[in-house]
């Protein structure tokens, strides 16, 4: 197929697991051709204001603003103005769209990507998204009736979307995130300065951490770390948690065979000295735990739009690719279950292999290939 220069509409974010499928999008857009333009659409105020121009893309942002699912005042004063964000989004999305006049129109899910692609649409401007999540988002299900194609990460998605407009893609991840091999694993255990003749376990609550991951490993180690003869534990708590977690870890000198650090750079690395990994289930995390073809346990999130990260745990869990322990049961049975595991290599097996026949490693090319069909 022919890869011609194309000007391209990516708009997204409002929450943070939008922000890389975007950009990872947009990367394999301007590698099939150099020449083509894109111009990223965001919330103002939003972190994709700031990580998409790190990235090297241009991006505008729209005065929208995301319902509020928490009763207090100060949500009520801000869903009172959601009507009026969203009439002065749609009003300024229709300009963009006039000045930039896009080839096409992309979203990948979140707030900020309705207005854009609701003008879109109304003005015949090609249109795909992209869902990250086995239960769909709210703004992708309303966009879904009218786009002209849904790329998503799993199976079933036809109780969400027209059957016929769906292409099962994946989640686009990062190009280095792949199975470890022996070499690998030793330069990750050599990286993060841990001893080989151990078994290592990765936690990992995301850049900003996860007080539920957090909580398990603190009453784990005040337990006295039980069950962890011969293992060794690499904790991500997360810049927001660290300062209360290098004060808990002073107190608690005995646990050597944990270590800690607030965010973890070099994840091909992290992933690749892992037996056994505990994370959250977000769709980035999970797709990137099946590329790596790591035995996971997740711990969905309980404070997500539709309980996603659930729906993105259960399609592991129903394949035998991963485990799962429920939020409000994670401080007393977490650490025990991976160990448990850690302590079975044949299951740790048998998870990989079912979690790396789950993987699709070349999403975003696919998704771009999807994109010139479309013009097509």
């Amino acid at each position: 197929m022919e890869h011609k220069p194309i000007r391209a509409i990516i708009s997204g974010g409002g929450t943070g697991g939008h922000i890389f499928p975007a950009v990872s999008i947009a990367s394999q857009l301007k590698e099939l051709n150099p020449d083509t333009q894109i111009l990223f659409v965001g919330a103002e105020g939003k972190m994709e204001m700031e990580k998409v121009p790190a990235a090297g893309f241009d991006i505008v942002g729209l005065p929208i603003v995301g319902l509020q699912r928490q009763f207090n005042w100060a949500n009520i004063k801000n869903d009172l103005q959601v009507p009026f964000k969203l009439a002065e989004s749609l009003r300024k999305a229709r300009k963009i769209l006039k000045e930039f006049k896009p080839d096409i129109a992309i979203g990948v899910g979140g707030y900020a990507s309705a207005p854009l692609l609701r003008v879109a649409t109304r003005l015949g401007i090609p249109t795909l998204i992209q869902e990250q999540n086995g239960f769909a988002g709210l703004t992708n299900k309303i966009l879904g009736k009218k786009v002209g194609r849904i790329c998503v990460a799993y199976e079933g998605m036809d109780r969400f979307f027209p059957a016929d407009k769906i292409v099962l893609t994946g989640n686009p991840i990062r190009s280095d995130i792949r199975p470890a091999t022996p070499g690998t694993k030793a330069e990750g255990i050599r990286y993060y300065g841990l001893d080989p003749d151990k078994k290592h376990i990765l936690v990992i609550g995301g850049s900003l951490g996860s007080g539920t991951l957090n909580k398990s490993m603190k009453r784990w180690i005040s337990d006295g770390c039980p069950g962890g003869e011969g293992a060794e534990v690499l904790w991500q708590c997360g810049k927001y948690y660290k300062k209360g977690v290098d004060a808990f870890m002073a107190e608690h000198p005995e646990a050597g065979d944990v270590h800690w650090s607030d965010f973890i750079g070099r994840m091909d690395l992290a992933y690749a000295m892992a037996d056994v990994v505990i994370s959250r289930s977000g769709a980035s995390s999970v797709s990137e735990i099946c590329a790596a073809r790591k035995a996971a346990v997740f711990v969905p999130s309980p404070n997500v739009a539709e309980d996603h990260q659930t729906h993105n745990a259960m399609a592991l869990v129903r394949k035998g690719a991963a485990l799962l322990v429920k939020d409000a049961d994670a401080p007393a049975t977490l650490l025990p279950t991976a160990l448990g595991l850690l302590g079975d290599p044949e299951r740790v097996r048998s998870i990989e292999a079912a979690a790396g026949a789950m993987a699709r490693t070349h999403a975003a090319q696919e998704i771009a290939e999807e994109i010139y069909k479309l013009l097509q």
